[in-house]
Protein backbone atom coordinates (compact mmCIF):
# COMPACT_ATOMS: atom_id res chain seq x y z
CA UNK A 1 0.00 0.00 0.00
CA UNK A 2 1.34 3.15 -0.69
CA UNK A 3 1.92 6.32 1.05
CA UNK A 4 -1.09 7.98 -0.21
CA UNK A 5 -3.30 4.79 0.37
CA UNK A 6 -2.24 4.68 3.88
CA UNK A 7 -2.95 8.49 4.81
CA UNK A 8 -6.25 7.97 3.09
CA UNK A 9 -7.09 5.03 5.02
CA UNK A 10 -6.14 6.55 8.21
CA UNK A 11 -8.32 9.28 7.73
CA UNK A 12 -11.10 7.28 6.68
CA UNK A 13 -10.74 5.49 10.13
CA UNK A 14 -10.29 8.59 11.99
CA UNK A 15 -13.41 10.61 10.41
CA UNK A 16 -15.55 7.29 11.28
CA UNK A 17 -14.13 6.82 14.77
CA UNK A 18 -13.12 3.00 14.00
CA UNK A 19 -17.03 2.37 13.55
CA UNK A 20 -19.08 1.29 11.14
CA UNK A 21 -19.68 -1.20 8.84
CA UNK A 22 -15.91 -2.07 7.86
CA UNK A 23 -14.22 -0.77 11.18
CA UNK A 24 -15.33 -1.45 14.32
CA UNK A 25 -13.80 -2.42 17.21
CA UNK A 26 -16.84 -2.08 19.74
CA UNK A 27 -17.90 -5.80 19.90
CA UNK A 28 -14.08 -7.13 20.40
CA UNK A 29 -13.38 -5.61 24.09
CA UNK A 30 -13.06 -8.16 26.42
CA UNK A 31 -14.43 -10.80 24.55
CA UNK A 32 -13.19 -14.38 24.20
CA UNK A 33 -12.13 -15.07 20.82
CA UNK A 34 -13.44 -18.59 19.19
CA UNK A 35 -15.01 -20.05 22.04
CA UNK A 36 -11.21 -21.35 23.17
CA UNK A 37 -8.96 -20.21 26.80
CA UNK A 38 -5.68 -21.51 26.86
CA UNK A 39 -4.91 -19.91 29.87
CA UNK A 40 -2.33 -21.85 31.83
CA UNK A 41 -3.39 -19.29 34.61
CA UNK A 42 -5.81 -20.96 36.30
CA UNK A 43 -3.86 -23.77 36.86
CA UNK A 44 -0.66 -22.89 37.88
CA UNK A 45 -0.18 -21.50 40.87
CA UNK A 46 3.85 -20.69 40.09
CA UNK A 47 2.82 -18.96 36.84
CA UNK A 48 0.09 -17.47 38.36
CA UNK A 49 2.01 -16.17 41.28
CA UNK A 50 4.64 -14.64 39.03
CA UNK A 51 2.70 -13.02 35.93
CA UNK A 52 0.90 -11.12 38.44
CA UNK A 53 3.70 -10.05 40.50
CA UNK A 54 4.95 -8.50 37.69
CA UNK A 55 1.92 -6.94 35.99
CA UNK A 56 0.95 -5.59 39.28
CA UNK A 57 4.67 -3.77 39.33
CA UNK A 58 4.10 -2.72 36.64
CA UNK A 59 0.66 -1.26 36.60
CA UNK A 60 1.94 0.52 39.81
CA UNK A 61 4.75 2.33 38.38
CA UNK A 62 3.98 6.35 38.11
CA UNK A 63 4.11 6.98 34.04
CA UNK A 64 4.48 10.87 33.18
CA UNK A 65 5.16 12.91 29.80
CA UNK A 66 8.01 15.22 30.25
CA UNK A 67 9.21 17.87 28.55
CA UNK A 68 13.12 17.80 29.33
CA UNK A 69 12.91 17.34 33.00
CA UNK A 70 9.55 19.29 33.95
CA UNK A 71 5.89 17.28 34.13
CA UNK A 72 3.38 18.10 31.05
CA UNK A 73 0.10 17.84 31.93
CA UNK A 74 -1.89 19.26 29.24
CA UNK A 75 -1.36 17.25 26.12
CA UNK A 76 -3.82 14.91 24.95
CA UNK A 77 -1.73 11.87 24.47
CA UNK A 78 -0.39 11.98 27.90
CA UNK A 79 -4.02 12.72 29.46
CA UNK A 80 -5.28 9.31 26.98
CA UNK A 81 -2.62 7.05 28.60
CA UNK A 82 -2.45 8.05 31.91
CA UNK A 83 -6.03 8.83 32.95
CA UNK A 84 -8.20 7.13 30.80
CA UNK A 85 -6.89 4.76 27.71
CA UNK A 86 -10.97 3.94 27.10
CA UNK A 87 -14.08 4.39 28.62
CA UNK A 88 -14.18 0.99 30.44
CA UNK A 89 -10.51 1.53 31.55
CA UNK A 90 -8.21 2.98 34.06
CA UNK A 91 -4.17 3.23 33.12
CA UNK A 92 -3.81 0.69 35.89
CA UNK A 93 -5.94 -1.94 34.66
CA UNK A 94 -4.88 -0.92 30.81
CA UNK A 95 -0.78 -1.64 31.60
CA UNK A 96 -2.15 -4.81 33.49
CA UNK A 97 -3.82 -5.99 30.31
CA UNK A 98 -0.67 -5.52 28.31
CA UNK A 99 1.55 -6.99 31.01
CA UNK A 100 -0.76 -10.23 31.01
CA UNK A 101 -0.96 -10.50 28.17
CA UNK A 102 2.38 -10.30 27.16
CA UNK A 103 3.90 -12.83 29.76
CA UNK A 104 0.96 -15.05 29.28
CA UNK A 105 0.95 -15.54 25.39
CA UNK A 106 4.31 -13.36 24.57
CA UNK A 107 2.83 -10.72 22.92
CA UNK A 108 0.37 -7.90 24.18
CA UNK A 109 -1.81 -5.74 21.66
CA UNK A 110 -3.59 -2.56 22.04
CA UNK A 111 -5.08 -0.89 18.69
CA UNK A 112 -5.12 3.26 19.18
CA UNK A 113 -7.98 5.27 18.20
CA UNK A 114 -7.17 8.56 16.43
CA UNK A 115 -9.34 11.43 16.36
CA UNK A 116 -9.57 13.86 12.96
CA UNK A 117 -6.12 15.18 13.76
CA UNK A 118 -4.77 12.15 14.09
CA UNK A 119 -4.65 12.35 18.03
CA UNK A 120 -5.12 9.24 20.12
CA UNK A 121 -8.56 9.21 21.79
CA UNK A 122 -8.58 5.57 22.98
CA UNK A 123 -6.73 2.63 23.42
CA UNK A 124 -7.87 -0.65 23.00
CA UNK A 125 -6.53 -4.15 24.64
CA UNK A 126 -6.81 -6.72 22.09
CA UNK A 127 -7.27 -10.68 22.13
CA UNK A 128 -3.79 -11.43 20.88
CA UNK A 129 -5.05 -14.82 19.52
CA UNK A 130 -6.45 -12.79 17.03
CA UNK A 131 -3.59 -10.87 16.01
CA UNK A 132 -1.13 -11.67 13.11
CA UNK A 133 1.90 -9.49 11.81
CA UNK A 134 2.34 -8.66 8.21
CA UNK A 135 4.94 -6.93 5.79
CA UNK A 136 3.69 -5.55 3.32
CA UNK A 137 5.81 -6.60 0.47
CA UNK A 138 5.39 -2.94 -1.83
CA UNK A 139 7.33 -1.34 0.97
CA UNK A 140 8.69 -3.66 3.70
CA UNK A 141 6.11 -2.30 6.62
CA UNK A 142 4.57 -3.84 9.14
CA UNK A 143 0.78 -4.40 9.51
CA UNK A 144 -1.11 -6.10 11.83
CA UNK A 145 -4.19 -8.13 10.58
CA UNK A 146 -6.87 -8.47 13.54
CA UNK A 147 -9.43 -11.21 13.12
CA UNK A 148 -12.60 -10.69 14.45
CA UNK A 149 -15.99 -13.10 14.13
CA UNK A 150 -17.34 -11.12 11.59
CA UNK A 151 -14.88 -8.80 9.99
CA UNK A 152 -10.60 -8.51 9.92
CA UNK A 153 -9.00 -5.53 9.49
CA UNK A 154 -5.55 -4.15 9.00
CA UNK A 155 -3.74 -1.83 11.09
CA UNK A 156 -0.47 -0.25 10.72
CA UNK A 157 2.16 -0.62 13.31
CA UNK A 158 2.47 3.27 14.26
CA UNK A 159 -1.68 2.37 15.21
CA UNK A 160 -0.40 -1.12 17.38
CA UNK A 161 0.98 -0.58 20.26
CA UNK A 162 2.76 -4.27 20.61
CA UNK A 163 4.82 -5.40 23.69
CA UNK A 164 6.36 -8.48 23.64
CA UNK A 165 9.32 -11.10 24.75
CA UNK A 166 11.81 -11.76 22.99
CA UNK A 167 11.54 -12.71 19.46
CA UNK A 168 14.36 -14.68 16.96
CA UNK A 169 15.85 -13.04 13.88
CA UNK A 170 13.01 -11.82 11.69
CA UNK A 171 10.42 -12.11 13.40
CA UNK A 172 7.67 -10.11 14.76
CA UNK A 173 5.87 -12.10 17.23
CA UNK A 174 7.40 -12.53 20.61
CA UNK A 175 8.04 -16.22 21.92
CA UNK A 176 5.49 -17.20 24.66
CA UNK A 177 7.33 -17.90 27.57
CA UNK A 178 5.08 -21.01 28.78
CA UNK A 179 5.30 -22.91 25.67
CA UNK A 180 8.91 -22.53 26.84
CA UNK A 181 7.62 -24.08 30.16
CA UNK A 182 5.19 -26.40 28.35
CA UNK A 183 7.17 -29.30 30.17
CA UNK A 184 7.69 -28.14 33.22
CA UNK A 185 3.57 -27.32 33.64
CA UNK A 186 3.46 -30.83 32.17
CA UNK A 187 5.95 -32.48 34.77
CA UNK A 188 4.53 -30.14 37.73
CA UNK A 189 0.76 -30.96 37.18
CA UNK A 190 1.49 -34.36 37.20
CA UNK A 191 3.22 -34.66 40.34
CA UNK A 192 0.39 -32.87 41.82
CA UNK A 193 -1.94 -35.21 40.37
CA UNK A 194 -0.40 -38.28 41.28
CA UNK A 195 0.28 -36.80 45.05
CA UNK A 196 -3.69 -35.42 45.52
CA UNK A 197 -4.60 -39.40 43.93
CA UNK A 198 -2.13 -41.09 46.67
CA UNK A 199 -3.29 -38.46 49.23
CA UNK A 200 -7.13 -39.66 48.81
CA UNK A 201 -6.39 -43.29 48.92
CA UNK A 202 -8.21 -45.15 51.73
CA UNK A 203 -5.88 -46.88 53.74
CA UNK A 204 -4.87 -50.67 52.51
CA UNK A 205 -4.17 -53.57 54.19
CA UNK A 206 -2.90 -57.36 53.35
CA UNK A 207 -4.98 -59.71 55.41
CA UNK A 208 -3.35 -63.27 55.59
CA UNK A 209 -5.18 -66.06 57.03
CA UNK A 210 -4.03 -70.05 57.21
CA UNK A 211 -4.79 -72.24 54.37
CA UNK A 212 -6.99 -74.67 56.56
CA UNK A 213 -9.34 -71.57 56.83
CA UNK A 214 -12.74 -72.72 54.64
CA UNK A 215 -14.70 -70.08 52.75
CA UNK A 216 -17.50 -69.11 55.64
CA UNK A 217 -14.51 -68.52 58.11
CA UNK A 218 -12.92 -66.26 55.65
CA UNK A 219 -16.28 -64.01 55.03
CA UNK A 220 -15.73 -63.84 58.89
CA UNK A 221 -12.59 -62.86 59.68
CA UNK A 222 -13.29 -60.24 56.86
CA UNK A 223 -16.19 -59.00 58.34
CA UNK A 224 -14.45 -58.91 61.78
CA UNK A 225 -11.50 -57.18 60.11
CA UNK A 226 -14.15 -54.26 58.92
CA UNK A 227 -16.22 -53.87 61.91
CA UNK A 228 -13.09 -53.48 64.18
CA UNK A 229 -11.91 -51.13 61.75
CA UNK A 230 -14.88 -48.90 61.24
CA UNK A 231 -16.11 -49.28 65.04
CA UNK A 232 -12.59 -48.77 66.69
CA UNK A 233 -11.24 -45.40 64.40
CA UNK A 234 -9.01 -47.90 62.22
CA UNK A 235 -7.73 -49.60 65.41
CA UNK A 236 -7.21 -53.31 64.16
CA UNK A 237 -7.26 -56.58 66.38
CA UNK A 238 -4.93 -59.01 65.19
CA UNK A 239 -6.58 -63.05 66.31
CA UNK A 240 -4.69 -65.80 66.35
CA UNK A 241 -3.48 -67.45 62.57
CA UNK A 242 -4.29 -64.06 60.86
CA UNK A 243 -1.58 -61.59 59.19
CA UNK A 244 -2.45 -57.92 58.95
CA UNK A 245 0.40 -56.19 56.88
CA UNK A 246 -0.36 -52.38 55.77
CA UNK A 247 0.07 -50.68 52.29
CA UNK A 248 2.50 -47.99 52.56
CA UNK A 249 0.91 -45.15 49.80
CA UNK A 250 3.59 -43.93 47.54
CA UNK A 251 3.46 -39.93 48.85
CA UNK A 252 6.22 -38.39 50.24
CA UNK A 253 6.06 -35.09 50.86
CA UNK A 254 9.35 -34.07 50.57
CA UNK A 255 9.49 -35.03 46.61
CA UNK A 256 6.82 -32.29 46.25
CA UNK A 257 8.76 -30.26 48.08
CA UNK A 258 11.95 -30.96 45.79
CA UNK A 259 9.21 -30.80 42.50
CA UNK A 260 8.08 -27.00 43.31
CA UNK A 261 11.48 -26.27 44.21
CA UNK A 262 12.70 -27.10 40.41
CA UNK A 263 9.40 -25.33 39.21
CA UNK A 264 9.81 -22.57 40.97
CA UNK A 265 13.84 -22.13 39.59
CA UNK A 266 12.61 -22.86 35.82
CA UNK A 267 9.95 -20.38 36.27
CA UNK A 268 12.07 -17.66 37.43
CA UNK A 269 14.57 -18.56 35.42
CA UNK A 270 12.62 -17.69 32.22
CA UNK A 271 10.73 -15.12 33.54
CA UNK A 272 13.87 -13.27 34.74
CA UNK A 273 12.99 -12.85 38.11
CA UNK A 274 14.93 -13.74 40.88
CA UNK A 275 13.25 -17.16 42.69
CA UNK A 276 12.81 -15.05 46.29
CA UNK A 277 10.27 -13.44 44.69
CA UNK A 278 7.98 -16.64 43.91
CA UNK A 279 8.42 -17.51 47.80
CA UNK A 280 11.75 -19.68 47.91
CA UNK A 281 13.90 -18.54 50.03
CA UNK A 282 16.94 -20.86 49.94
CA UNK A 283 19.97 -20.52 48.70
CA UNK A 284 19.67 -16.55 48.70
CA UNK A 285 22.77 -14.97 47.76
CA UNK A 286 21.46 -11.29 48.63
CA UNK A 287 22.11 -9.28 51.83
CA UNK A 288 19.65 -7.20 52.20
CA UNK A 289 16.24 -6.41 50.77
CA UNK A 290 17.29 -3.22 49.00
CA UNK A 291 19.74 -5.31 46.85
CA UNK A 292 17.68 -8.09 45.82
CA UNK A 293 14.75 -4.98 44.58
CA UNK A 294 17.96 -3.31 42.90
CA UNK A 295 19.16 -6.80 41.34
CA UNK A 296 14.61 -7.35 40.37
CA UNK A 297 14.93 -3.64 38.96
CA UNK A 298 18.16 -3.74 36.84
CA UNK A 299 17.55 -7.31 35.25
CA UNK A 300 14.16 -7.44 34.88
CA UNK A 301 11.88 -4.69 35.27
CA UNK A 302 14.05 -1.94 33.43
CA UNK A 303 14.23 -3.78 30.10
CA UNK A 304 10.45 -4.33 30.26
CA UNK A 305 10.19 -0.42 31.57
CA UNK A 306 12.35 0.66 28.33
CA UNK A 307 10.12 -1.10 25.70
CA UNK A 308 6.70 0.33 27.03
CA UNK A 309 7.99 4.03 26.63
CA UNK A 310 10.25 3.13 23.24
CA UNK A 311 6.28 2.05 22.35
CA UNK A 312 4.63 4.80 23.84
CA UNK A 313 7.25 7.55 22.61
CA UNK A 314 6.98 6.32 19.25
CA UNK A 315 3.34 5.82 18.37
CA UNK A 316 1.65 8.13 20.85
CA UNK A 317 3.28 11.20 20.23
CA UNK A 318 4.31 12.75 16.90
CA UNK A 319 8.00 13.54 15.31
CA UNK A 320 7.49 17.38 16.12
CA UNK A 321 6.70 16.26 20.09
CA UNK A 322 9.86 13.91 19.98
CA UNK A 323 11.93 16.93 18.46
CA UNK A 324 11.02 19.67 20.85
CA UNK A 325 12.00 17.14 23.86
CA UNK A 326 8.65 15.02 24.64
CA UNK A 327 9.02 11.59 26.21
CA UNK A 328 6.85 9.53 28.09
CA UNK A 329 8.89 7.84 31.41
CA UNK A 330 8.32 5.62 34.28
CA UNK A 331 9.34 6.26 37.87
CA UNK A 332 11.55 3.30 39.59
CA UNK A 333 12.97 5.93 41.98
CA UNK A 334 10.20 4.37 44.72
CA UNK A 335 11.37 0.74 43.98
CA UNK A 336 14.86 1.89 44.55
CA UNK A 337 14.17 3.79 48.00
CA UNK A 338 15.64 1.18 50.28
CA UNK A 339 14.60 1.20 53.70
CA UNK A 340 14.40 4.50 56.28
CA UNK A 341 18.26 3.98 57.13
CA UNK A 342 19.29 3.79 53.47
CA UNK A 343 17.15 6.51 52.00
CA UNK A 344 18.20 8.99 54.90
CA UNK A 345 22.03 8.15 53.87
CA UNK A 346 21.15 8.92 51.18
CA UNK A 347 19.70 12.13 51.28
CA UNK A 348 21.79 13.37 53.64
CA UNK A 349 24.48 12.89 50.79
CA UNK A 350 22.72 14.22 48.25
CA UNK A 351 21.41 17.19 50.11
CA UNK A 352 25.17 18.15 51.54
CA UNK A 353 26.75 17.90 48.43
CA UNK A 354 24.27 19.83 46.02
CA UNK A 355 22.46 17.29 44.09
CA UNK A 356 19.17 17.60 45.67
CA UNK A 357 17.23 20.82 46.87
CA UNK A 358 15.19 20.10 49.66
CA UNK A 359 11.95 20.30 47.96
CA UNK A 360 13.28 17.49 45.85
CA UNK A 361 13.99 15.43 48.46
CA UNK A 362 10.22 15.90 49.76
CA UNK A 363 8.66 15.09 46.41
CA UNK A 364 10.71 12.20 46.33
CA UNK A 365 8.59 10.71 49.53
CA UNK A 366 5.65 11.76 48.39
CA UNK A 367 5.45 15.30 50.61
CA UNK A 368 4.10 18.68 49.87
CA UNK A 369 7.00 21.16 48.73
CA UNK A 370 8.11 23.46 51.39
CA UNK A 371 7.08 27.18 50.40
CA UNK A 372 10.14 28.57 51.77
CA UNK A 373 12.67 30.42 48.97
CA UNK A 374 15.45 28.41 50.69
CA UNK A 375 13.72 24.70 49.75
CA UNK A 376 14.17 25.50 46.22
CA UNK A 377 18.13 26.13 46.41
CA UNK A 378 20.72 23.86 46.21
CA UNK A 379 22.98 23.36 49.13
CA UNK A 380 26.25 22.24 49.91
CA UNK A 381 27.83 21.45 53.55
CA UNK A 382 30.21 23.99 55.29
CA UNK A 383 28.24 23.92 56.70
CA UNK A 384 25.66 24.21 54.21
CA UNK A 385 25.22 27.51 52.22
CA UNK A 386 23.64 28.25 49.36
CA UNK A 387 25.31 26.70 46.29
CA UNK A 388 25.69 30.41 44.30
CA UNK A 389 26.93 32.41 48.21
CA UNK A 390 30.37 33.44 47.65
CA UNK A 391 33.10 31.40 49.09
CA UNK A 392 35.21 34.61 50.83
CA UNK A 393 31.84 34.96 53.03
CA UNK A 394 31.32 31.90 54.26
CA UNK A 395 32.76 30.80 58.03
CA UNK A 396 36.16 28.25 57.60
CA UNK A 397 36.78 25.99 60.58
CA UNK A 398 40.41 25.13 59.41
CA UNK A 399 43.18 25.25 62.41
CA UNK A 400 46.90 26.47 62.33
CA UNK A 401 47.83 29.64 60.43
CA UNK A 402 48.22 33.25 61.64
CA UNK A 403 45.28 32.86 63.61
CA UNK A 404 46.46 29.77 65.69
CA UNK A 405 43.83 27.99 65.36
CA UNK A 406 40.65 30.49 66.16
CA UNK A 407 37.92 30.49 63.61
CA UNK A 408 38.19 33.13 60.54
CA UNK A 409 35.91 34.46 58.28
Amino acid sequence: MKLWQRAKTAVKMAITGWKGATYDFSNWFGRTFWGIDNSKLATNETIFSVISRLANTLSALPIKLHYNYDVISDHQSADVLINEPNQNMSSFDFMNDLEVSRNEHGNGYAVILRDIRMQPIEILPLDPGCVTEIINREDGSLWYEVRGEKNTMYVHNTDMIHVKHIRGPNRWKGLNPLKVLANTIKYDKAVQEFSLTEMEKKESFILGYGANVDAEKQKEIIGHFRRFYQENGGILFKEPGVEITEMKKQYFASDTLASERITRSRVANVFNVPVSFLNDTEGGTLGSNEQEMIRFVNMTLLPIVRQYEHEFNRKLLTKTDRKTGLYFKFNLGGLLRGDTAARTAFYQMMLRTGGFKPNEVRRLEDMPPDKSPNADKLWISGDLYPIDMDPTLRKSSSKGGENGGKEEE
